[in-house]
């Protein structure tokens, strides 16, 4: 099973990587380009089947390691 998860900044949260990809778009031309905001993504396969019990343990894992949840929000989806 396949657990995806997104985790970004909360809002509020400086963002200097972000800001130097809307600057960086600025100087090549593309105007337009509001505030851009940057993130992580992750794939991790588990050898679990149960979805309830993957993303518990998802969950875990992101409290733990992969996220800090004080200036960082994640979202998990469990599939295939």
């Amino acid at each position: 099973m396949k657990a995806r998860i997104h985790i970004t900044l909360k809002n509020g949260v400086l963002d200097p990587q972000g800001k130097a990809v809307q600057n960086a778009l600025g100087s090549l031309g593309f105007d337009g380009v509001g505030d851009v905001r940057q993130g992580k993504y992750m794939e991790i396969e588990l050898s679990e089947t149960d979805p309830d019990k993957a993303e518990k343990t998802v969950e875990l894992m992101c409290q733990k390691l992969l996220a800090n949840t004080v200036i960082e929000n994640y979202t998990i989806k469990i599939g295939d």
